[in-house]
C-alpha cells in the first residue's frame, strides 16, 4: 500500500521522520520542507516557505516558484532563459518543477525518481534521516544523460526578524564575486545593493553601489534589497562547509559538500527587494545557501559557454556520461551551541568519519554525530 500524501502549505507531500527530525518532501519539485529539528527539547524550523504558498498564483508562474520552500535539487541550475542547443529548460530545471514518482518509502527514508524530457535521462532522489542525528542526507543520481550540465542544491533559511541575528561563515574560499549584472532593476520594481561584478576576499567587506562596503557575514541586513554573490570553493579540500550560527537562539545550521562535485557556493540575500508578484516586497529575511556547479544563477547556456569564472579556472559545468552516473551528495544538520559560541570558524571530521567538530571563533567547540563518509561516493 502506497503511503498517502499530506498537504503541507498547499502542496501534496511525503513525510519522513525520526524522533530528531520531521521532514516533508513535495511531490511537485521534490522540495524538502518544511523541516522540524528537535534539539534538546526545542523544535527548530530553519527553512523558509514562500509567503504565497497557500494563495492563488498566476498560471504562468513556474511550479518551482509556486512551491518555493526548504531545499531542492536543480538540473540544470539557474534561470535557463537562454536555450542551449535547442534545449529549453524551465527555471532550475525539470527536477525543481515537475512531479516526482514514488519508488519507495519508509518512516525515515524516501526514494523518488524523475524521467527528464528536455534532455532525456533519469534522476533518482534519496532523502534519508538517521536515528539519533539531527541531520538530513540527500543523494541525487543522474544517469543516462550526455553532455555538459550545471546543477546544484537550493537551500533557503528563514532568519529571525532581528538584524544580524545569523552569523554566516564558510571554509576559506578562493574568490568571492558579486553577480555581474545587477540582480534587480528599479524600472522592473526590484532593488539591489551590491556593486555588480565586484570581487572580494572577505564576506565582511563587500562593495556596494554607493561606493561603501557592507558585511555579508551578518544577516538579516539591507532590508529592501535583493542581492546575490558567489564563492569559489577550494577543490583541494576534502569537504567544504557552510554554516549559519544563531547565538541568541542557541543553535547552528550547517551543510557539507564535496567541492569536486559542487564547485561554488551562492548566497542569495532576499530581504524584500522585489516588488512585483508574487514577491510584493514580503519575501524578507530569507538566506539562500546554494551549493552548485554553475555560472551564478544564469543557467545552462551561460555555464557551458566560456565565462569569467571558467576563464579563472573554476568549473561551471560537468560533462555527463551515460555510462557513468553523476552522484551528488549533500548533508544538512542542526546542532545546539553553548553560550559564547559566536560563529563557526572550523568544521573538522573525526578520524572515523562518524562525527564532526565545530569550533567557534571564540574557542568554544561542539561535537556532532554525522556520517561524513556519505559524501565520499565515487563520481
Amino acid at each position: 500500500m502506497k503511503p498517502s500524501l499530506t498537504v503541507k502549505f498547499g502542496q501534496p507531500s511525503w513525510r519522513i521522520a525520526t524522533p530528531e527530525v520531521e521532514a516533508f518532501v513535495t511531490e511537485t519539485g521534490g522540495q524538502v520542507g518544511p523541516v522540524t529539528f528537535r534539539v534538546k527539547g526545542k523544535a527548530i524550523q530553519p527553512f523558509s516557505v514562500a509567503p504565497w504558498a497557500e494563495e492563488p498564483v498566476a498560471p504562468t508562474l513556474p511550479p518551482m516558484l509556486e512551491v518555493l520552500r526548504g531545499d531542492f535539487f536543480c538540473l540544470p541550475f539557474g534561470g535557463n532563459a537562454t536555450p542551449y542547443r535547442g534545449e529549453r529548460h524551465p527555471p532550475h530545471g525539470e527536477t525543481a518543477n515537475r512531479r516526482w514518482k514514488l519508488e519507495s518509502h519508509a518512516p525515515e527514508r524516501l526514494h523518488l525518481s524523475l524521467r527528464t524530457r528536455t534532455r532525456k535521462g533519469l534522476v533518482d532522489k534519496f532523502v534519508v534521516l538517521r536515528a539519533d542525528q539531527s541531520a538530513i542526507y540527500e543523494r541525487h543520481v543522474v544517469s543516462g544523460m550526455t553532455g555538459p550540465m550545471s546543477f546544484g542544491h537550493h537551500a533557503m533559511l528563514k532568519l529571525p526578524d532581528n538584524e544580524g541575528s545569523g552569523r554566516i561563515s564558510t571554509n576559506p574560499f578562493r574568490q568571492g564575486w558579486v553577480v555581474p549584472e545587477s540582480l534587480e532593476k528599479p524600472e522592473a520594481r526590484g532593488y539591489s545593493c551590491l556593486r555588480p561584478g565586484a570581487a572580494f576576499k572577505s564576506m565582511e567587506r563587500v562593495p556596494t553601489q554607493t561606493g561603501n562596503y557592507t558585511d555579508l557575514s551578518r544577516y538579516p541586513a539591507r532590508r529592501g534589497f535583493e542581492d546575490l554573490v558567489l564563492l569559489v570553493s577550494d577543490e583541494r579540500l576534502p569537504l567544504v562547509w557552510t554554516a549559519v550560527t544563531f547565538p541568541a537562539e542557541g543553535y547552528v545550521w550547517f551543510a557539507l559538500k564535496d567541492p569536486r562535485v559542487l564547485r561554488q557556493t551562492i548566497l542569495w540575500l532576499s530581504n524584500g527587494g522585489r516588488h512585483y508578484p508574487p514577491w510584493n516586497g514580503r519575501h524578507t529575511n530569507v538566506l539562500g545557501l546554494e551549493e552548485v556547479t554553475s555560472y551564478f544563477h544564469y543557467g545552462l547556456a551561460e555555464s557551458v559557454s566560456k565565462n569569467p569564472l571558467s576563464a579563472k579556472g573554476s568549473t561551471t559545468c560537468l560533462r555527463l556520461d551515460p555510462m557513468r552516473p553523476l552522484v551528488v551528495n549533500y548533508i544538512i544538520a542542526v546542532a545546539p551551541i553553548p553560550r559564547g559560541f559566536d560563529c563557526v570558524a572550523r568544521i573538522v571530521p573525526a578520524a572515523d568519519a562518524q562525527s564532526v567538530r565545530l569550533a567557534s571563533r571564540t574557542g568554544r567547540a561542539i561535537s556532532v554525530a554525522l556520517d561524513v563518509g556519505f559524501l565520499g561516493v565515487e563520481n
